[in-house]
């Protein structure tokens, strides 16, 4: 298997992964507050990425020159993105939150673009061509992130109105801009260190930053049961430290703009499961906005593979 086929495969699982988690979120958020939750789940998280990183990297040590991006990755891609997402979550309705999300490719697409010429220029390779062809993102794959952006509109549900929440859409903007970040963060860390190391002490810095806001919501902790531990290890385990694992191996394969655009596939997913498991009647427009998405993921990674 090619490197980007095991990043291809990579993201597929990432997610996987992220679309099912919404399902034990609506679950454990009864028992445990957005940002408690979110401290819980990282503290498992770092515990299976310890004993991976004691296997896979056991003499790979932190130095002062990665702190400053390892900080700055896990707050901007753990803390600050999940505080901003929660608290839009809460002030406007889940479709002008799933579109919100679904401007991440073109943000992420923008933001790649201008961070590649600015260091093309940097370091004086303005008049070469096949520089210039490498960083290249094409028409086709413009056009696959609008697609999928509209078809993440007909998957959250159509809908024109919006819910007057200034805030909201400011904390919805955050979120998005917050794991751009992340994500040009990380590939910046991926060309010098392991993907293991990186996850792990991002997932510490992440851990960190939320411990000061879930103390402000520990009166609001509910009663712990099985399944809510179950629901807890999986967000833990699979959605953060294998999730952010497979996530960082597919940018170093395909690039911080089509893992974005990829990101688009999560609501699908969680509408199609919630479907299967949860009986969620699915209409018409959503099942075109899935096959949207899908096709818009598809001409993004074929241009991308032509470029």
């Amino acid at each position: 298997m090619s490197k980007r086929q095991k990043a291809i495969a990579s993201i597929i699982i990432c997610v996987l992964f992220w679309g099912l988690s919404f399902i034990s979120i609506k679950i454990t958020v009864a028992v445990f507050p957005p940002m408690s939750l979110g401290m819980l789940r990282f503290a498992i998280a770092i515990v299976f990425l310890f004993f991976i990183k004691l296997k896979l990297a056991p003499d790979e040590k932190l130095t002062p020159k990665d702190i400053p991006m390892i900080l700055a990755a896990g707050l901007f891609g753990v803390t600050l993105y999940f505080f901003f997402e929660n608290n839009g979550v809460l002030l406007v309705s889940a479709s002008e939150a799933s579109i919100a999300i679904g401007c991440i490719p073109i943000l992420a697409m923008i933001a790649d673009w201008l961070t590649e010429k600015l260091a093309d220029l940097k370091k004086g390779r303005t008049s070469d061509k096949e520089t210039k062809k490498h960083h290249k993102i094409g028409a086709r794959q413009w056009l696959g992130a609008l697609i999928s952006i509209a078809g993440v509109w007909l998957v959250a549900g159509v809908s024109l109105a919006l819910s007057g929440s200034i805030l909201g859409y400011i904390y919805m903007f955050g979120a998005a801009l917050s794991w751009v970040t992340y994500s040009l963060l990380t590939r910046t860390l991926s060309g010098r260190r392991s993907r293991i190391f990186i996850v792990f002490w991002q997932s510490v810095a992440g851990f960190i930053g939320f411990i000061p806001f879930s103390m402000l919501e520990l009166k609001q902790w509910g009663a712990v049961n099985t399944p809510i531990i179950f629901h807890l290890l999986f967000l833990g385990i699979c959605c953060s430290a294998l999730g952010y694992l497979f996530y960082v191996q597919a940018i170093d394969g395909l690039g911080v703009s089509v893992c974005a655009i990829f990101i688009n596939i999560i609501p699908v997913i969680t509408v199609i499961f919630g479907f299967i498991m949860l009986g969620d009647r699915l209409t018409l427009l959503q099942w075109l906005g899935a096959v949207l998405v899908i096709s818009g993921v598809y001409l993004s990674i074929w241009e991308k593979k032509r470029l």
